[in-house]
């Protein structure tokens, strides 16, 4: 079948009302098309207080391929409120790498892409008419966002021409610019307080955040809402239907722009479709609280009131228990706990695995590290390697499930995830998020779900990525820690305490008929290079000689550096009595490519003693008595030749 037509969305902070209405927009009318959904988002919010781990999150704007798209929604609104721009300017750029490809913002334009404006203009105009109609208040104060900012303008402006229309002209005492949070209500009410302004009857704010700080200053010294002055807000968010005094609000019309934006792109995607256009109800867009006198919403507030609950104790036998995971849920499930006292990377793959249910519901879930997650000498800032490796999967639909190491694969980055490019039985939605540690990006999730299922992000999702995150982290510097205790600093190989550990891993995996193969050898010569060439020449000699030997070596052998010139290379398998001889063989062949291409007044060379066990028998020391010996006596007969350590004569 034909992969679907899927349209990109770029936001931020998924879990706030405003992006949640935009996704519920881009979602049904995608639904109505069979479109499907990819979202790309930061986590966190933009001017989070931790610049690193912002970094961290903000990466993720550098991984869409926007080839694989058929449209681009960019919510301008939400990307404006990164200050530094970076965000904006990334997406621009890989935009325009990927040619011709239609794109429009919402709310707010960027370059000279189609913008959606913001609809708001009835729903403001209804905030002016219910302060003055139903409530019959003149003196009147509107309180904005930051001085020419788009949106702050555009509000501040539709909000003076209604009144303007019901007899009230707005002196400049009466129009006030704020930042759209809390610090400008509370600023206003200082004023009105210490009387460097007047008491209005009303204030009407173009952002719930400034009326609630308002209400909470004023109510602090004395002055009642909505008794001596009534307050109306603009977002219709959770803090305002939670507070104590409940802010009368109306929602923004951003669930009918993202629409409407879906419903442009459809001309270019599918000219010949039919549209279906959204039709909000505008009388359902106001939330009546306590804040201007009317009888509050109380049906609205409990909803809001239950959803924020954090629940301890949950009904596990609901059949719909899992379509409903809570932020209480996640936190009582203690995967911080399981998953930070993971020992090994392998163990903590397992673990994040068996808590991927926590996301629920979900069609499928991968997480993809880089190669190199475990290194520490990669610290990746910006970008995406060519390779990605799918680590966990998981599915609800026969899809692949697994969490090891040994299942892993590899994908190219440019295909993000298979699935995306694959038919799906319903139309999808794809969560794309970071996955790092401060601002190291380690990889990336994906979410997928049904757009059916209207299921939108919250808290879990976020909250589940940091404890993942914490935990990649802690796995990586166990890890390390582990490296360095059973790693050899100068050639990577194991030393003999990681020659133990992991032999005894080898044993546990051996089958049936299986045999045990050593090889013993030591390097020739590393005397005379030392005493001739310098010790710094010696160590370059060593790991040239160790990367001779770990090709010698099988994928599921271990290599081992025992001591300053001598190395042991281990298998376990199904081995021939003619292995010895091959390996033999197989060295002085690689030696033989190495002389002839290095360019050093020295030949490498090595001698080799290797010993192959009965079937099932693994005593290691015996083995490895009985191959240095074969080893040693190789040696003395190749010092009884004199023939291979001689310096290279041109």
């Amino acid at each position: 079948m034909k992969k679907r037509k899927t349209i990109c969305l770029i936001t931020g902070m998924p879990e706030r009302l405003h992006v949640r209405r935009v996704a519920k927009g881009v979602f049904e009318q995608c639904d109505k098309y069979g479109y499907n959904v990819a979202v790309f988002a930061s986590m966190s919010h933009f001017q989070f207080f931790i610049e690193e781990h912002t970094r961290g999150e903000n990466n993720i704007y550098s991984l869409p391929n926007f080839k694989l798209f058929d449209g681009i929604i960019i919510d301008t609104v939400t990307l404006s409120e990164d200050n530094t721009g970076k965000v904006m300017k990334t997406v621009s750029r890989k935009i325009k790498e990927c040619g011709d490809i239609p794109v429009v913002c919402l709310g707010m334009a960027y370059e000279d892409h189609h913008t959606i404006s913001g609809y708001n203009d009835d729903i403001l105009r209804e905030m002016c008419r219910h302060v003055v109609n139903v409530h019959g208040k003149r003196d009147i104060c509107v309180l904005t966002g930051p001085k020419g900012h788009s949106e702050a303008e555009e509000r501040l402006a539709v909000m003076v021409d209604e009144l303007e229309k019901l007899g009230i002209t707005l002196d400049e005492d009466h129009k006030i610019y704020g930042d759209f949070w809390y610090t400008s209500g509370i600023a206003v009410a200082k004023e009105i307080i210490e009387g460097k302004r007047p008491m209005y009857e009303a204030v009407i704010t173009a952002g719930d955040y400034m009326g609630l700080g308002l209400i909470e200053e004023l109510t602090k010294h004395g002055i009642r809402v909505p008794e001596d002055i009534i307050i109306l807000g603009f977002d219709a968010t959770d803090e305002g239907m939670l507070s104590e005094i409940t802010l009368t609000s109306y929602e923004t019309n951003y669930t009918k722009v993202a629409a409407d934006a879906v419903d442009y792109l459809r001309k270019f995607i599918d000219p010949d479709g039919s549209i279906e256009p959204y039709t909000p109800d505008i009388q359902n867009l106001c939330h009546k609280g306590m804040s201007c006198g009317c009888q509050p919403d109380i049906t609205k507030s409990a909803r809001t009131f239950r959803d924020s609950l954090y629940y301890i104790y949950h009904n596990f036998t609901a059949e719909d228990l899992f379509d409903n995971i809570d932020i209480g849920m996640l936190m009582e499930s203690y995967a911080s706990e399981t998953l930070t006292a993971s020992d090994t990377p392998e163990e903590c793959l397992e673990n994040i695995f068996g808590k991927v249910y926590l996301l629920l519901p979900f069609v499928n879930f991968r997480l993809c590290l880089r190669e190199d997650w475990l290194s520490y000498d990669t610290y990746l800032k910006e970008g995406y390697p060519e390779k990605m490796l799918v680590v966990v999967a998981d599915s609800t639909v026969g899809g692949l499930k697994f969490g090891n190491a040994e299942e892993a694969f590899n994908i190219d980055t440019k295909d993000m995830i298979p699935e995306l490019n694959e038919y799906t039985e319903e139309p999808c939605v794809f969560y794309f998020a970071a996955v790092h540690f401060s601002d190291n990006t380690l990889g990336y999730a994906v979410l997928q779900r049904k757009l059916s299922d209207r299921h939108l992000l919250n808290l879990v999702f976020r909250n589940w990525l940091r404890l993942v995150n914490n935990s990649l982290e802690m796995a990586r510097a166990k890890n390390r820690y582990v490296q360095l205790s059973t790693r050899d600093n100068m050639t990577g190989l194991y030393n003999r305490r990681g020659m133990y550990e992991k032999y005894s891993e080898m044993v546990k995996r051996a089958g049936s008929g299986d045999r045990l193969m050593i090889c013993a050898i030591d390097m020739d010569g590393l005397k005379y290079i030392n005493d001739t060439f310098g010790h710094s020449e010696g160590d370059d000699a060593i790991i040239k000689i160790s990367s001779c030997i770990k090709k010698l070596c099988g994928d599921k052998e271990i290599c081992i550096r025992s001591g300053g010139d001598e190395f042991i290379i281990i298998g376990i398998g199904k081995y021939n009595d003619d292995e010895p001889q091959k390996r033999i063989k197989g060295l002085a062949e690689i030696l033989e490519k190495v002389n002839a291409e290095k360019d050093k007044p020295y030949r490498l060379d090595a001698s080799i003693g290797c010993e192959l066990g009965e079937e099932n028998s693994f005593e290691l020391e015996k083995l490895l008595t009985k191959a240095d010996e074969k080893m040693y006596s190789c040696k003395s007969e190749r010092k009884k030749s004199r023939t291979v350590f001689r310096p290279n004569r041109t």
